[in-house]
């Protein structure tokens, strides 16, 4: 199953990639569920139930304009982002790769943004990309067992962990959280999807490309901490929210990696991707100057 947010509503996605069409859920439930995300997770165990009954040739579909989508979870209680998970990407942070848990912070939700969007470039900074994946609760849970992590998510959806390295590693001390939560720095989209539809949740392949040219790829098999790992770690010190949002850390490529280093500019799109699930479509300007 793949939902989405469009224009603030909670819809089903339908049709085959590239042709994919919206069933609105409050509609189509007689106002049993919806309208927006947020209650959708709330009872996200009888909306499974009542979407694996839907039939799509007996329902109202729309056309799915892009630019109307939003973040899947628009509005979570709580936001975790993991950092160090692969490790390559610690290498080329410098740093150890992690041993117990990875570290963990914040993007805050004013960052979230849907898959197609611009992205303006703060002034004097230097933005790095970081595809993500990125997992959605679904069901309330603490000192969850890593064989049970998996019936605890809603679905999984694509995500950019965009970060301002100047603010970032400026200070006594690393400002992780508001680095990376300027305006558009935390894309999601286009859907969410459930697990079920993988042949394999734990091993998806993702990536990211500036104007065609790739600087990111991966497999979500090799996190040091797989999802259900990071579920049960979490869970042991908070309780998990329906709709809480959790970005799972970035393979090797950054920018900030690089040598020399390199960021983005005005003027590139960043398109980044995750196999069985889409894409995102990133285009970034300088401030000040929309274009």
């Amino acid at each position: 199953m793949r939902i989405a947010n469009l224009d603030n509503r909670a819809v089903l996605v339908v049709g085959d990639p590239g042709d994919e069409r919206a069933v609105d859920i409050a509609t189509a439930s007689d106002d049993r569920f919806g309208p927006d995300l947020p209650s959708v997770f709330t009872s996200w165990d009888e909306v499974r139930a009542w979407a694996s009954e839907v039939d799509p040739a007996g329902t109202t579909t729309t056309a799915i304009d892009r630019t109307r989508l939003g973040a899947p979870s628009p509005a979570p209680r709580q936001v975790f982002a993991i950092g160090l998970n692969y490790r390559e990407h610690a290498a080329e942070s410098g740093m150890e790769a992690p041993t117990h848990l990875p570290p963990v912070f914040t993007k805050y939700v004013s960052s979230f943004s849907g898959p197609d969007t611009e992205v303006v470039i703060p002034d004097g900074g230097n933005v790095d990309w970081e595809v993500e994946l990125v997992v959605v609760i679904g069901r309330q849970g603490h000192r969850i067992a890593e064989t049970d992590a998996w019936s605890h998510l809603a679905g999984v959806t694509v995500g950019q962990d965009i970060s301002e390295r100047v603010a970032q590693m400026r200070g006594p001390a690393p400002q992780f959280g508001l680095a990376k939560s300027f305006p558009g720095f935390a894309p999601q989209g286009p859907w969410l999807v459930t697990p079920d539809e993988f042949a394999d949740p734990d091993d998806l392949e993702l990536g990211c490309r500036i104007d065609g040219d790739e600087v990111q790829r991966g497999r979500t098999r090799d996190m040091i901490f797989p999802v259900p790992a990071l579920i049960a770690a979490l869970s042991e010190n908070v309780t998990l929210y329906p709709g809480d949002v959790i970005f799972t850390g970035t393979p090797a490529g950054v920018g900030m990696g690089r040598d020399p280093q390199r960021f983005l500019q005005p003027g590139e799109t960043l398109d980044t991707w995750i196999e069985g699930i889409g894409e995102l479509h990133q285009r970034f300007v300088a401030a000040g100057r929309p274009q």
